[in-house]
C-alpha cells in the first residue's frame, strides 16, 4: 500500500513508517509532499494519508499520529505503547517533558533532519534509532511486568 505524508519529517513522520513497515505493512511505500497537496495527492493515487491535519491518522484525540495508527490498527504491545508516551512528548511542544527521553528524541530527529535532507533516506536512516527505542521499550517493559 501507499502512505502519504508532508514533507520535511521530525519525530511522528518517522515513527509513523517505522511502526507501519514493522507491524502493518511490510511492503509500505511513502510518498512525502507539500502539507497543500497531501490530501489531493492521497485521492490521485489511493494512498492513505497520516500527519497531516482532519485524517484520521493524525493527531486526534490528543493523540500524536503514531498513537492513533496503534489505536486504529489495535497494536496492544507493552512496548509500542511505552514507544508512543515517549513519541508524543516529543512530537507535541507543550508534552515535551511529560517523557524523559523525548527532548533526546527530538534532537535525534533534528539532527537527522540536517544530516539528511532528503525524506526517504532520513526515514530509512532513522529506522535503526526506532528500532534500537523499541527494544529499549521492550526491555524496560519486560522488567515492569
Amino acid at each position: 500500500m501507499k502512505w502519504i505524508t508532508r514533507a520535511h519529517v521530525h519525530v511522528d513522520r518517522v515513527a509513523c513508517p517505522w511502526l507501519i513497515t514493522r507491524f502493518i505493512d511490510s511492503q509500505a511505500e511513502f510518498l512525502f509532499s507539500a502539507a497543500s497537496e497531501v490530501k489531493t495527492l492521497a485521492a490521485q493515487t489511493g494512498a492513505i494519508p497520516f500527519d497531516v491535519p482532519d485524517v484520521e491518522l493524525g493527531h486526534v484525540d490528543g493523540r500524536c499520529s503514531f498513537e492513533s495508527i496503534i489505536h486504529k490498527y489495535g497494536l496492544k504491545d507493552p512496548a509500542l505503547l511505552r514507544m508512543a508516551r515517549i513519541i508524543h512528548a516529543a512530537d507535541v511542544d507543550k508534552d515535551i517533558d511529560q517523557d524523559p527521553i523525548a527532548r533526546g528524541l527530538e534532537a535525534i530527529a533534528t539532527g537527522y533532519g540536517l544530516r539528511f535532507p532528503d525524506d526517504n533516506e532520513n526515514v530509512e536512516r532513522q529506522f535503526e534509532v526506532y528500532d534500537a527505542l523499541y527494544a529499549w521499550c521492550r526491555l524496560q517493559t519486560s522488567r515492569a511486568g
